[in-house]
C-alpha cells in the first residue's frame, strides 16, 4: 500500500474556472497564480492548462518555484516572482520577473543587471494596507525618482494586494484602491506605463474597479469561491482513499487516542489509511464526515497520524476495500473544501495545500492524458 490518499485533479474544471475570470474581467490581461504547487493542484500540470487557456503571466511565491517551471519546459510565458527578496544570477537566467519590495532589493537587481551589462523588468509592490511587504504608498514619490535613477531597470508592473476583499464591508479595500491610484498616477505621470494589477480571486468578481490593466487570480482557479456569491466555480481537487477495516464494537466502547468517542450502541467502525501526517487537520476530529457508499459517515475519535476512524454503522454493507471521499462527490452526496475548511477551522487553501502537496496526484480531463504526478511516496 502507498502512503496518503489519492488527489485527483480534473484540469478541465480549471480550464472551466478561467473562463468564468475572463468573463468578469473582459478586456484584462490574466496573471494566473500558481504558487505552492498550485495550491496544491499540481503546478506543472495547472500552468500548462492556463497557457493553453491563454493567461498573460504566471505568478509564482519564490525563486525556485520560477526555475523549477522553467526547467519542466514552461518557457514562453512570463513568470512573476512574488515575494523573493534575494538578488540572484536565475533571475536572468531563467528569465524570471521579480516584485520589488523594498529600495535595498531595487538597488541590488539593478547593481547585478549592470554588471551584466543589460537591464531586468520588474513589477514593484506598493504597500496600500496590507503591512505584509511593499514599498509604502505615501513614500511613491521617492520610489518613482529612485526607479528613474536606475537605468538597468525597467518597470514593467505596479501592484498592491488586498487585505479583505473577501468580506462586505467595502470601505477598506476602496481605501487601498484610492491609495494605489495615487501611487499609479505618480508613476505614470512621470513618463512611466507599469501593467497595473490590484485584483486578486475576491475583487474579480466583486470589484471591478480594481481589475486596472490585469487581474491576479488564484483560489478561484481551482473552483473556491473566496466570496459568498456562487460565481459558477468548479472544484477541481478530489480526495479519496479505501477502508483497510471495518470492525464491530459493543456499546461503551471507546476509539483512538484520549477516549474522545464512546459508542452509544453496538458500532461498526471503520478505519482509513489516512491521518495528519498525510495532511488531514486533526482539529477534524470527531467533526467531519467522509463519504462511504453514497452516504455521510462522521469521523470519530481523534485522528491519529497515520489512521482514521469513522463510523459505518448507518451504512449499509460497507467493507474493506470501499472507497472512501475525504473531499468530492459521491454519488448524490458532496464534501467541498470549503466544508472541510469550515470544520477544521482554517481557510480552503489550507486544506489544498495541506492534502494536494504531499500526496499522490492523478490528472483527469482533456489535457491530462493519464498523467501521474507525486509529492511524496512517488
Amino acid at each position: 500500500m502507498r502512503r496518503g490518499p489519492l488527489v485527483e485533479i480534473d484540469l478541465d474544471k480549471i480550464s472551466h474556472n478561467l473562463r468564468l475570470v475572463r468573463n468578469a474581467s473582459p478586456g484584462r490581461k490574466i496573471i494566473g497564480v500558481v504558487k505552492a504547487d498550485a495550491y496544491g493542484h499540481g503546478m506543472v500540470e495547472v500552468s500548462k492548462v492556463l497557457m493553453k487557456g491563454g493567461v498573460d503571466s504566471l505568478a509564482v511565491a519564490y525563486l525556485d518555484e520560477g526555475v523549477a517551471l522553467r526547467e519542466a519546459g514552461i518557457q514562453d510565458i512570463p513568470v512573476i516572482v512574488l515575494f523573493d527578496n534575494e538578488p540572484s544570477e536565475d533571475f536572468f537566467r531563467f528569465r524570471l520577473t521579480p516584485v520589488v519590495h523594498n529600495l535595498s532589493f531595487l538597488r541590488e537587481i539593478a547593481s547585478l543587471a549592470s554588471k551584466k551589462e543589460t537591464s531586468i523588468g520588474i513589477h514593484i509592490n506598493i504597500d496600500t494596507g496590507m503591512g505584509r511587504l511593499g514599498f509604502p504608498w505615501y513614500e511613491s514619490d521617492s520610489i518613482v525618482d529612485q526607479v528613474l535613477a536606475m537605468e538597468d531597470l525597467r518597470v514593467e508592473g505596479l501592484m498592491s494586494h488586498f487585505s479583505e476583499a473577501d468580506i462586505s464591508d467595502e470601505d477598506f479595500s476602496r481605501l487601498q484602491m484610492n491609495r494605489f491610484e495615487g501611487a499609479l498616477s505618480l508613476f505614470r505621470a512621470r513618463g512611466l506605463n507599469p501593467l497595473a494589477h490590484f485584483a486578486n480571486s475576491a475583487a474579480v468578481f466583486r470589484l471591478p474597479e480594481a481589475h486596472y490593466d490585469a487581474v491576479r487570480p488564484g483560489l478561484a482557479l481551482y473552483g473556491s469561491s473566496p466570496y459568498s456569491p456562487d460565481a459558477g466555480l468548479r472544484a477541481a481537487m478530489s480526495v479519496k482513499t479505501v477502508l483497510i477495516d471495518v470492525r464491530t464494537l459493543r456499546k461503551g466502547e471507546s476509539v483512538s487516542y484520549g477516549r474522545t468517542f464512546v459508542t452509544t450502541r453496538g458500532s461498526l467502525i471503520g478505519v482509513i489509511p489516512l491521518g495528519y501526517a498525510d495532511g488531514l487537520h486533526r482539529a477534524g476530529s470527531n467533526n467531519l464526515d467522509v463519504l462511504v457508499r453514497g452516504k455521510r459517515a462522521p469521523v470519530v475519535g481523534r485522528i491519529c497520524m497515520d489512521l482514521t476512524m469513522v463510523d459505518l454503522t448507518e451504512v449499509d454493507g460497507s467493507e474493506p476495500g470501499d472507497e472512501v471521499v475525504i473531499m468530492g462527490r459521491q454519488g448524490g452526496e458532496e464534501i467541498s473544501v470549503e466544508e472541510v475548511a469550515d470544520r477544521t477551522g482554517t481557510i480552503p487553501y489550507e486544506v489544498m495545500t495541506s492534502l494536494g502537496s504531499v500526496n499522490r496526484r492523478v490528472f483527469t480531463g482533456e489535457d491530462s492524458y493519464g498523467k501521474d504526478s507525486s509529492g511524496r511516496g512517488s
